[in-house]
């Protein structure tokens, strides 16, 4: 293949391990795709990527796994994952690979293809400012790019070799797409009945551990906001399970999936209460107040006490220097703790108002406003093929 032909219709290997990751990737593919109609995508992904024309080696749901408790029974089988990636793409002979978070998979595919001679990159930087730091300079040793979603985090990698750029975080892409209208019209709640979202998490271990106390929340606020509505986003693979264990909570919870109906939910909630996540971004980029509840298993969370140099895990408060948004997590995630703030957001209190004028600040520094973070990304990608693309043609100065 010449150079011409591989700048025209390049291979792209991407892959994506999580619900967070697979709309990561699926909006770079539209941006690249749209610069360069005739692109071709493998690797591994989900149903936004697999939309996008992504024909998935195996289903992403298997390396969805979170936490030491939670992973060591996967391990055989992720290993054999890691190997069969790193051997398609070796065989496949893309002309980048782009592994995206979930860095305990990405990273070890990352090792096995360094010195292959096909450029890595990965998006979304490791949070090197919150545990255990030298991981970026071992990630410097395989990785030839890096795309950062929050400001302050290229220096980190840039002090020892890594190529990083800031992109913005890939929510702000979202801020305007939901219709509160129709979500209202579709099921029947009245334009003056608040609605509050609540949203348990992703994976199987996150719903089974928050949703208990979630539901304490809900049924202890039922009485204080009867006419409110709850609403539960959620992603199909744990939809199920949070579809049977809120059927029987109060205030008629309405559970739903797909993305066009998690940013119509947003638009027409009035407060939230949501796992720790990026979910917490996506509200406050929606302008929802919400509160933060979350916990891990005993093991997983007496290793990240001895490991975080951070005291909030929340991306608006990282971003700001403050704690805007109330974190409640292992043994504070709690109904006796949660309800009184919660309580003030669904009331109007002066809470609500200081999250809204912090949501506005945390945005514009996470890029709103700007061209959005998937088109600066596919710049990256385009550019790192375009400097490649001689080599790989085995061309020189053509």
């Amino acid at each position: 293949m010449t150079r011409s032909e591989i700048l025209q219709s390049p291979k792209i290997m991407l892959v994506a391990g999580e619900a967070s990751g697979d709309q990561l990737g699926g909006r770079l593919m539209a941006a690249i795709r749209a610069r360069l109609p005739e692109t071709r995508f493998i690797g591994v992904g989900g149903p936004r990527m697999t939309g996008e024309g992504l024909d998935s080696l195996f289903p992403m749901d298997e390396m969805s796994v979170m936490g030491l408790a939670e992973v060591l029974p996967h391990i055989p089988h992720l290993l054999k994952r890691i190997r069969q990636t790193a051997e398609y793409a070796l065989e496949q002979q893309p002309d980048v690979v782009i592994t995206i978070d979930a860095p305990d998979f990405s990273f070890r595919v990352g090792k096995k293809l360094k010195g292959k001679g096909i450029p890595l990159v990965h998006y979304v930087a490791p949070s090197v400012w919150a545990w255990r730091p030298g991981r970026a300079k071992k990630i410097a040793g395989f990785l030839d790019h890096l795309l950062a979603l929050l400001p302050f985090e290229p220096p980190y990698f840039e002090r020892v070799g890594l190529p990083t750029t800031f992109i913005g975080h890939s929510a702000v892409e979202e801020r305007h797409g939901g219709d509160a209208a129709r979500f209202r019209d579709q099921h029947g709640i009245a334009p003056d009945c608040k609605i509050l979202t609540v949203l348990p998490g992703s994976r199987n271990s996150e719903v089974t551990r928050l949703l208990p106390v979630f539901r304490e929340v809900c049924e202890r606020l039922a009485g204080d906001f009867p006419d409110t509505r709850i609403v539960v986003p959620t992603v199909s693979k744990v939809a199920q399970i949070v579809g049977d264990a809120v059927s029987d909570w109060p205030l008629q919870p309405i559970v739903v999936t797909g993305d066009q109906d998690r940013r119509d939910a947003f638009a027409a909630s009035h407060a939230a209460l949501a796992a720790s996540g990026t979910v917490s971004l996506e509200l406050a980029i929606t302008g929802v107040p919400h509160v933060i509840g979350y916990k891990l298993s005993p093991i997983t969370a007496w290793i990240a006490r001895r490991l975080l140099r951070i005291d909030t895990v929340t991306i608006v408060n990282l971003v700001l220097g403050r704690k805007l948004v109330p974190e409640f997590l292992q043994q504070d995630c709690r109904p006796d703790r949660i309800i009184p703030v919660l309580k003030s957001l669904m009331a109007d209190g002066a809470g609500r108002t200081t999250q809204l004028d912090g949501f506005d600040a945390a945005t514009t520094m996470l890029g709103f406003g700007d061209r959005p973070p998937s088109e600066k990304a596919a710049d990256v990608i385009i550019e790192i093929i375009e400097k490649n693309s001689s080599a790989k043609a085995g061309i020189s100065g053509q």
